[in-house]
């Protein structure tokens, strides 16, 4: 930053205009990035409709499987977060996973709920907020009307720094500054 300023002193407004500009193709590049981003979906269910009850809490509790596709070159890890921002308490986490290899295509259904996962090349799974590890299917309140639960999917330039089991705050704070982008989907569950 104090670099920047003392360029700035000493080109004038010319070196606002240049600065000013590499911003803007660098921001510009970001957005083609995302634009371009990877396809991240599930075979079980289309975007935003209803989570069919094999992976909730009424029926087997099992992950969905997950396809991805089109990871760009310079994202050398993957990492995915299973949410539920309409729970009473607040965003209720239901899966953290990282370190899944960026050439994997299929995340199969009914991932073991175990610290390292083999079939995945080692990725690494942490805790629920139920305080147990890996996937926990979606159980809103009964009568509580439907609740949106997101999927995101996160390209990381490399592994975060993080040993399994952690939470998904630790998850977030180890991706700080490694994130390239990430993308989403959204299923919805209620209970009557």
């Amino acid at each position: 930053m104090l670099r920047r300023r003392a360029l700035l002193r000493a080109m004038g407004g010319a070196g606002a205009v240049v600065l000013g500009i590499r911003e803007l193709q660098r921001a510009r590049a970001q957005t083609r990035r995302e634009d371009t981003m990877t396809h991240f979906s599930t075979p079980a269910f289309e975007a935003g409709n209803r989570i069919p009850r094999e992976f909730t809490c009424e029926g087997q509790n099992v992950s969905p499987p997950l396809e991805i596709d089109s990871v760009p070159d310079g994202a050398n890890s993957l990492a995915i977060i299973v949410d539920d921002p309409d729970a009473p308490s607040g965003t209720f986490t239901h899966w953290v996973i990282w370190d899944i290899p960026p050439d994997t295509t299929r995340i199969p259904r009914a991932v073991p709920g175990m610290e390292i996962v083999a079939d995945l090349d080692g990725a690494k799974q942490g805790e629920n907020d139920a305080g147990e590890l890996g996937y926990l299917g979606p159980c809103p309140p009964i009568g509580d009307g439907p609740h949106t639960y997101r999927f995101t999917l996160y390209l990381l330039e490399r592994e975060p720094r993080l040993g399994a089991g952690a939470t998904k705050e630790a998850l977030l704070d180890a991706m700080g500054g490694i994130r390239l982008g990430q993308t989403r989907f959204t299923g919805e569950f209620a209970r009557e």
